[in-house]
């Protein structure tokens, strides 16, 4: 089987022929004429090029037969390599061809140039996930001020966004590669460690909302003891755990590569119901139930906010002040600053995964063809995006975080008034103790 179109030149005597019409030429040539060697250039010239054009004609009907001969998963590997302009799954052998589903393959692959801008874009971002990330764990675990009940949820969402960043060297690989490493075995590993971590970030911001709600609405009695914090922590691994293990052992669903066939995730683009159900339970069970739990739990903390104001109010009136300040309420300062970061941190939550939801449920139950390798490489960039964003927030908002960040990071410029936190800080010593 021919691999390329070639244009061959055939070895001809141009001289044999010229000299023959030479001498046809010498016979019939009258006064006014063109040379005989006029005539031998332009023969030979003309020889050649209908030489060329029928050999070239030649390689592309035998081209045109392979491809008719052929389905594209055969010719994508052999016949199809050698072109200027390939589909997508070119360069995936028969033996590995499951892992691109038909709806990719009629798309032209994208040219290197993508490929390296992603590169370039997953480098910058894994090294603001392990610099961001890095310093959190390291702050928060390390700084006996932080070791509280309410940071083991903070602690635990900087490992799994430090989970999400240990996709991005098999990214970069991938993209220089233009397709995935380690063929099925490599697309489990990336799309598992994205799942576990992208699904324990839900869970996770679900858990901090419920701290922050039990923290300022019961500043007392409702706090979550060492104990209680750990194991809520570590019901977020075992919520993350089940639909990310099932995929990759074939129970229930699969994983596949997607977009431009560097990335990999659950299959949604099957037209079967088993892969139906498969994407509508988790996309309730990752997407959903941790949605309406944060929801509950903000909206009971703004409720419970704006009753204890109105009581200050209240009474302020009655006793003839402007406003009542209390220690408490300073702490309860304190505390809301913590729980605006931890809100912004659910919002840039919803905006990085929401896009990802909506093309995993068009694939399984919406228009197919809306979907293209660029439409779903933007949502994976953005759910990475946000692992990378998140300490940064508690870098702004987290009065005690930034206090250590000034004593520890001074090359960070953070200035932080250790004054305004000085309730704060004994609040965090009566924590430590009832752990």
């Amino acid at each position: 089987m021919a691999n390329r179109i070639t244009v061959i030149t055939l070895n001809r005597d141009y001289d044999t022929l010229g000299e023959r019409t030479c001498r046809l030429a010498k016979r019939k040539r009258k006064k006014g004429e063109r040379s005989c060697n006029e005539d031998r250039s332009r023969d030979g010239r003309a020889s050649g090029q209908s030489e060329r054009f029928l050999a070239f004609g030649k390689s592309q009907i035998e081209l045109s037969s392979q491809a008719a001969r052929y389905p594209r998963s055969e010719m994508s590997w052999t016949d199809v390599q050698p072109l200027q302009e390939h589909f997508l799954g070119w360069n995936f052998p028969p033996e590995h061809a499951d892992l691109v589903h038909p709806h990719w393959r009629v798309f032209l692959a994208p040219g290197r140039l993508w490929h390296v801008a992603l590169a370039l874009i997953y480098l910058l971002l894994l090294m603001l996930s392990l610099l961001g990330n890095g310093i959190v764990i390291w702050i928060f675990s390390t700084s006996k001020s932080l070791r509280t009940p309410s940071n083991i949820f903070i602690l635990n969402l900087a490992v799994f966004d430090l989970l999400m960043a240990t996709e991005m060297p098999m990214l970069i690989i991938n993209s220089f590669l233009e397709r995935t490493i380690g063929w099925e075995t490599g697309c489990d590993v990336y799309a598992l460690l994205g799942a576990i971590s992208g699904m324990g970030q839900a869970i996770t911001n679900a858990a901090i909302a419920f701290d922050r709600y039990r923290t300022i609405s019961c500043p007392i009695d409702g706090r979550l003891n060492g104990k209680q914090a750990m194991v809520l922590a570590l019901f977020t691994w075992f919520w993350a755990l089940p639909f990310s293990i099932l995929p990759m052992t074939g129970l229930w669903g699969r994983y596949v590569a997607e977009g431009f066939l560097t990335t990999c995730s659950f299959d949604y683009l099957t037209d079967d119901e088993d892969t139906k159900t498969f994407v509508i339970t988790i996309f309730f069970w990752a997407y959903v139930l941790p949605m309406l739990l944060i929801i509950y739990f903000y909206s009971q903390l703004l409720k419970s906010i704006r009753s204890h104001e109105k009581m200050l109010r209240d009474q302020a009136k009655k006793m003839n002040v402007k406003s009542l300040v209390s220690n408490q309420d300073k702490e309860r300062s304190v505390e809301m600053r913590i729980a605006k970061a931890a809100f912004t941190i659910f919002f840039l939550f919803v905006l990085a995964w929401t896009p990802y939801a909506v093309v995993a449920l068009t694939g399984a139950y919406g228009n197919r063809e809306a979907l293209t390798p660029l439409s779903t490489m933007l949502p994976a960039i953005f759910a990475k995006t946000v692992s990378c964003i998140d300490p940064w927030i508690y870098a702004i908002n987290h009065p005690r975080y930034r206090q250590e960040l000034e004593k520890r990071c001074k090359w960070m410029g953070i200035r932080e008034k250790i004054a305004e936190d000085t309730v704060s800080a004994q609040t965090e010593k009566v924590n430590a103790e009832e752990t």
